[in-house]
């Protein structure tokens, strides 16, 4: 290695990310490390956007922290957030103890091979009981120091701030021994953590740089677009030239709203970006929508997403997808950043059974009124169980209804009295359910249905009854023209509309 090339590679800041349970204190944690508040900005005070912030701490040492949703509707972003990271902080409440997010976030933190340190909250809580998490990380395999493993714990009160320096030291070990290092004089490169459309900026990306240096002016490659970067800030929104490894920034830039979770990498000029893109290989394109034929006719719901935010987009698809009904296929026709439109409206015009839902974005009242028109349901919501529960009543309510026989009881011939033209007197015993005065009833023998009658007249013990239950004989006058005989069963069935 050069001289040269020595002082180039150096140090670099970890990337931390912060995972576990919802309401264990992930965001509490970041807004005392960094003096703000992101929690009331947040609707019903959950995180649900991924962002990064970066801090100072001892000897002027900067640390990246990424802020993950803690909702089991936003795993697919934490488990970005992982990979993202080089070290992980697995938060757990000392009241609530280990969840099944919890769980969740440290198979995420175990897939992505990275470093981690537990940090026990709300230690000033009257309930906090530090030794019984301690307990239950065990009863996961989770082992802590002194407790027959290696992984470092820190006992904190996010709110008061108790313990919280000590957990940034304890960053500052761990970043030491994994020898972190970049290269400043590379072109950047990273990762794409949250993307949308400004209505006066345009696209506007925020990004993890993982290597190199990242510059106003530069171009980013990302996806299969090219664009200039023709405004970049730090986290804060402060406008900066240029930015290094381990930083958040903002890209204001590219061309169309970039996935998230996408790599870029940077090129100091258009035609070297388009170069790259030419020559990269291209990758498989994943079908994701895996949708059995179980026989069941089923109605067609095609949805179309609008979103404040691309990472969120991702998010609400997997939350939409665990709506379980067997009649309903769910479909995504469309999916965007920036408020719903007259084109979303247009789109959905032009087809049947189609929804349209918006998260954290507006729907202005020309809008509204065209939606109405043209008979198309709407709605935006800020809250991610607000828009599921939405949606699983309006897809009820296109599913056509169904009528379908259920039974209530079925009983065995044992004699027949008489019989005329159409009508017959016969004697049996319920073995399931009841048999009801005026049912409708399948007459099986063998157990196939040979032909259907209803019942005009029901007695019990020669009395007159409106019912006849489960081990009770009984007689009845059957009108069928169907000729009954000793051992066949009647099934009374009511009709129900699904």
């Amino acid at each position: 290695m050069s001289k040269t090339e020595s002082k180039n590679i150096i140090e670099r800041s970890p990337i931390v990310v912060v995972m576990g349970h919802i309401d264990h204190g992930k965001s509490t944690l970041l807004d005392f490390i960094r003096k703000s508040n992101v929690v009331e900005g947040e609707a019903g005070s959950i995180t649900q956007h991924m962002t990064a912030y970066e801090i100072i701490h001892k000897d002027n040492k900067r640390i990246t922290f990424i802020d993950t949703p803690g909702h089991s509707a936003f795993s697919a972003m934490r488990s970005r957030g992982a990979n993202i990271a080089d070290i992980a902080i697995l938060i757990i409440s000392a009241e609530d103890g280990v969840k099944p997010q919890t769980i969740e976030a440290y198979e995420s933190i175990k897939n992505a091979k990275i470093p981690f340190i537990v940090a026990i909250n709300k230690i000033d809580k009257p309930n906090a009981n530090i030794e019984k998490v301690k307990q239950e990380l065990i009863g996961n395999e989770i082992y802590l120091e002194g407790y027959g493993g290696d992984i470092s714990f820190v006992p904190i009160s996010a709110k008061k701030g108790d313990g919280v320096p000590e957990l940034l030291d304890m960053l500052l070990l761990v970043a030491e021994i994994e020898e972190l290092k970049g290269d400043t004089s590379l072109l950047g490169q990273g990762f794409i953590l949250e993307s949308k459309m400004d209505p006066k900026k345009g696209v506007e990306t925020m990004a993890i740089i993982k290597d190199g240096t990242v510059k106003k002016g530069d171009f980013i490659l990302v996806g299969n677009q090219v664009g200039p970067i023709r405004r970049l800030e730090d986290f804060l929104g402060n406008p900066i030239d240029s930015a290094f490894f381990s930083s958040p920034v903002r890209i204001i830039g590219c061309c169309d709203v970039p996935e998230v979770g996408l790599p870029f990498s940077i090129y100091s000029n258009k035609k070297e970006a388009n170069e790259a893109l030419l020559n990269r290989e291209e990758s498989p394109i994943i079908e994701t929508e895996n949708i059995e034929d179980d026989g069941i006719d089923k109605t067609e719901i095609l949805v179309i997403i609008k979103a404040d935010v691309s990472g969120t987009i991702e998010a609400i698809k997997q939350e939409i997808g665990k709506i379980e009904n067997e009649r309903a296929i769910i479909r995504f026709i469309h999916e965007g950043v920036g408020d719903i439109s007259e084109n979303d409206i247009k789109l959905a015009g032009r087809k049947e059974n189609v929804l349209i839902i918006g998260f954290n974005t507006r729907i202005n009242q020309n809008i509204k009124n065209l939606a109405e028109q043209s008979g198309i349901k709407i709605a935006s919501f800020d809250v991610i169980y607000k828009l599921t529960e939405w949606l699983e009543e309006n897809i009820k309510n296109l599913i056509p209804k169904i009528k379908i026989e259920e039974s209530i009881g079925k009983a065995k011939i044992i004699r027949l009295f008489s019989k005329t033209k159409d009508e017959q007197i016969i004697g049996g015993k319920v073995k399931e359910g009841k048999i009801t005065l005026g049912s409708e009833v399948k007459i099986l023998r063998r157990d196939y249905e040979i032909g259907r009658g209803t019942l005009i007249n029901l007695e019990k013990q020669k009395i007159k009854s409106q019912e006849v239950l489960e081990g009770e004989e009984f007689g009845m006058n059957l009108k069928s023209k169907i000729d009954i005989s000793e051992g066949d069963y009647i099934e009374a069935f009511i009709v129900v509309e699904k």
